[in-house]
């Protein structure tokens, strides 16, 4: 029996495959009670966590190519552009603010497409995570989508650099999360390790946030994590 106590899961890291996985993961997030934050004078904006079944693993460019094939289901990342002008270079989800009358699964289906080419629907809309309100005045909406096996992915020129599967046993490291105090911040700076970098807050709430209710099955909040101060703007 693994960690998870889930039929059909081999061992500690281990988890459905096939047609298995969807359903199973919807269980998982029908059991995440689910908490919104008050917009206040923040812009809203939505994420895609998109899920992807077993193939291309992290594909992360500090790594041996052949540490990149992986069995494991895997989250899309992005590293943006170097040229935007806001949060260059950094890691992300698709993601991006709701156009007038959206609603956060809306957003999050359109820039899924718009930033990585994958055209889900709202059939696979999974469920939400917890939101996270940035300090760049952002409320931030974390969407849950099953992408199954995106073969073909395609970055939007101009607005992201590259595109990266994060497979579910990179989430899983004993050396996850990082968690430290910076100058003028409340609470822990939250990380995540990915290869032999990192990606910060807010990206890095919805990774934590996805790991512990989903994979480990223990309540978790993010929200009150901060960010690194180069992100604050």
């Amino acid at each position: 029996m693994s960690a998870l106590g889930a039929a059909g899961v081999s061992s500690e890291w281990e988890w459905p495959v096939g047609d298995e996985l969807r359903p199973w993961l919807c269980e998982r997030l029908a059991c995440v009670p689910v908490r919104a934050l008050p917009a206040g004078d923040k812009r809203r904006a939505a994420v895609a966590v998109a899920v992807t079944q077993a193939g291309l693993g992290a594909d992360l460019p500090d790594l041996p190519r052949h540490a990149h094939w992986s069995l494991s289901p895997a989250l899309v990342l992005t590293r943006r552009a170097a040229t935007l002008r806001a949060h260059a270079g950094q890691w992300a989800m698709p993601g991006g603010r709701l156009d007038a009358g959206e609603t956060p699964e809306q957003a999050a289906l359109r820039e899924l497409h718009e930033e990585v080419g994958l055209a889900c629907s709202a059939g696979d809309v999974l469920g939400r995570l917890d939101d996270y309100a940035t300090r760049s005045g952002y409320l931030i909406t974390p969407v849950v989508v099953w992408a199954g096996a995106a073969r073909e992915m395609q970055a939007q020129p101009g607005e992201v650099q590259s595109i990266h599967r994060i497979a579910w046993d990179e989430l899983m490291r004993a050396d996850a999360p990082i968690l430290n105090h910076v100058r003028g911040a409340e609470h822990p700076v939250l990380r995540m390790p990915l290869g032999r970098s990192w990606v910060a807050a807010p990206t890095a709430a919805f990774l934590y946030q996805f790991r512990e209710w989903l994979l480990f099955g223990r309540p978790t909040r993010v929200a009150h994590f901060d960010q690194p101060a180069f992100a604050w703007r």
